[in-house]
């Protein structure tokens, strides 16, 4: 049994409303009990006594934890945390029905694990090199048997040469800073050319990169989904790894939703009494690799990017960490580069960590929603900080058959700083 959420914090939200147009669920079906206010109503009658109900669960199922809702309301309500508290104690107290707990459990066995991942590659790249995704989507068989596989499969990446992050990388010219770099896990198999970006324009800047090869997830998929034990183990594995690197000026995330998990590893480990001042030194050394660049300030001259970007707010970017200025201004300091605004900017794309494998339905209504915002920009690259994002969108501009480019934003700065062009 957990303790569930706060009562004290619960008794916060006024039921003023103003987070219901910034709700992606709310937006979707105008249902009160989807949306935070009427979520965080649910949890007073938790615990009030009310029992745990399938209902009760379906509708904070639904709720993408996008922190849409944090930014916009006046009374500084934590939903954030409140959400993690009621996803813990479901997980605690309910029972899934079997085909639910049986896909949640391939999930949780699959993504937060690199290296079952890699043992995956190979055979993914055979499956997309013979064409075979085109056949299964046309057939829509896999849809009609299982929507979430078919969301599984639909938003596998195009998969090009592995690459591995050397366990250290020596600055370029005059050391400014010795940083960690996290790899992670989808991005580290499925993104790689994100990580050796990373790398060479962190290098650029005067950065000696420090990757430990042996660092595993950073627990960003398990805590945001209320599995608290086992985020607990991945969060104090890669304490120590990190600690065992040596002294870093930072260790940097360039994947939003492993950043935001990070940067919580304080609460996160607050009662464990052999690593909570290490997890509180640790979360106050992560930085964003938009926010590090941006305070180290550039040395690395750029390069002319021709190219007219849409920038996507990743919601662990801009609405947990509260990162939205950086990677504008680092994108708007490249030559030749033009930025546009997408139309809706605080609104998810639905990917939400594993939420749109979970939920495809909603997620796919929401990616389409997206896709159209993008679209309505006239931008021919599409930028955005988080592997998760980048999945949903291409999958939702392929649905659309109107295909852009897609790019992390240090790739765009790596495009500059070396003076080639952009890969996807």
């Amino acid at each position: 049994m957990t303790a569930g959420p706060d009562p004290d914090l619960v008794a916060d939200c006024v039921h003023c409303g103003f987070c219901l147009p910034t709700c992606p669920t709310y937006l979707l079906w105008g249902e009160e009990m989807d949306s935070p206010r009427g979520r965080i109503h649910l949890m007073q009658q938790r615990i009030e006594g009310v029992p745990l109900s399938e209902a009760m669960v379906g509708h904070w199922d639904a709720c993408l934890g996008c922190m849409a809702c944090v930014t916009a309301c006046p009374s500084g309500v934590q939903y954030d945390v409140l959400i993690e508290a009621t996803r813990m104690q479901v997980e605690s107290e309910h029972e899934r029905p079997r085909a639910d707990r049986w896909f949640r459990a391939l999930v949780f066995a699959l993504f937060p694990h690199p290296g079952r991942l890699r043992v995956l590659r190979p055979l993914l790249r055979a499956y997309q090199a013979v064409r075979a995704d085109r056949v299964v989507r046309r057939s829509g068989l896999l849809a009609r048997l299982s929507p979430r596989l078919a969301a599984l499969e639909r938003l596998a990446p195009p998969l090009g040469r592995a690459w591995r992050a050397p366990a250290r990388t020596p600055a370029t010219g005059e050391r400014r800073a010795v940083v960690g770099m996290l790899t992670g896990c989808v991005q580290r198999e499925f993104f790689p050319a994100v990580n050796a970006a990373t790398v060479r324009v962190l290098a650029a800047e005067g950065c000696d990169v420090v990757a430990p090869p042996r660092q595993g997830c950073c627990g960003a998929l398990s805590m945001h989904n209320g599995r608290e034990a086992e985020a607990q183990r991945y969060a104090r594995a890669l304490v120590d790894t990190f600690e065992a690197a040596g002294p870093l000026d930072a260790v940097v995330v360039n994947a939003a939703g492993c950043g935001s998990a990070m940067k919580e590893y304080g609460r996160l480990l607050a009662d464990d009494p052999r690593y909570a001042e290490r997890a509180r030194r640790f979360a106050a050394g992560v930085r964003d690799v938009s926010e590090y660049l941006a305070a180290l300030g550039p040395v690395a001259a750029r390069h002319e990017v021709a190219a007219t970007v849409a920038y996507h707010d990743a919601c662990h970017l801009s609405h947990a960490q509260r990162i939205r200025r950086e990677p504008r201004e680092l994108l708007a300091a490249v030559p030749g580069l033009v930025l546009r605004e997408i139309p809706d900017a605080e609104i998810c794309c639905g990917s939400a960590g594993v939420y749109n494998v979970l939920n495809p339905g909603a997620a796919g209504e929401l990616g389409d929603r997206k896709a159209a915002a993008v679209l309505a920009t006239g931008a021919d690259l599409v930028v955005t900080a988080n592997p998760g994002c980048l999945l949903q969108i291409r999958a939702a501009l392929e649905r659309a058959d109107r295909p852009v480019r897609l790019a992390h934003p240090v790739e765009v700065l790596d495009a500059a700083i070396r003076g080639s062009s952009l890969a996807r």
